[in-house]
């Protein structure tokens, strides 16, 4: 019996300190600047699969987004214009990462929102949760270095910050 109540009592301790383990920072994310970014497979609604790391080189812009979020379709014109198109010709990447919705929606969602950049699948909102934790919201954009690094991490949508992250993505690709 004190056998299996040691164990137990180990058992309980390594859980508990697995619990412990994962820190959450502002805006409940589970990253913060200067981490890199943990690595997944995207699939982009209706085209094609890779993993972010095989992104390496590149600066990455992902933007996490539902068809359901107010202040997403808000800022989404934003990415487009002062972000995407602008940023893609110096060899930026913006990916849409669609929490948790069937395929058809988020080909739907990116034609009624006119965007050019590709949606990605998140079923089960897995991706969102090696960011966030899975409760928090979105309309969340981390930014990604060519050596895979988050320099840049923003919530919800708000002018004067959305500024700051242009500023920090036109200067990555900048430096060349």
């Amino acid at each position: 019996m004190k056998t299996i109540l040691i164990a137990a009592f180990s058992l309980l301790l390594g859980f508990s300190a697995a619990v412990q383990a994962q820190t959450v920072y502002e805006h409940n994310y589970l990253v913060k600047v200067g981490d890199t970014a943990p690595d997944f497979t995207i699939r982009e609604a209706g085209g094609e699969s890779y993993r972010l790391s095989d992104l390496r080189g590149k600066v990455v812009m992902l933007q996490f987004t539902a068809s359901w979020c107010s202040v997403c379709r808000k800022e989404m014109p934003f990415i487009q214009d002062e972000i995407w198109k602008p940023g893609k010709e110096q060899g930026l990447l913006v990916i849409g990462i669609d929490r948790d919705e069937p395929e058809e929606t988020v080909k739907k969602f990116a034609a009624d929102m006119k965007i050019t950049y590709p949606l990605a699948l998140d079923p089960g909102a897995e991706i969102f949760g090696l960011f966030a934790e899975k409760e928090a919201g979105v309309t969340r954009n981390v930014i990604i270095d060519r050596d895979g690094k988050i320099i840049f991490l923003t919530r919800l949508f708000e002018r004067e910050e959305f500024d700051r992250m242009k500023e920090v993505i036109f200067a990555e690709l900048a430096k060349k």
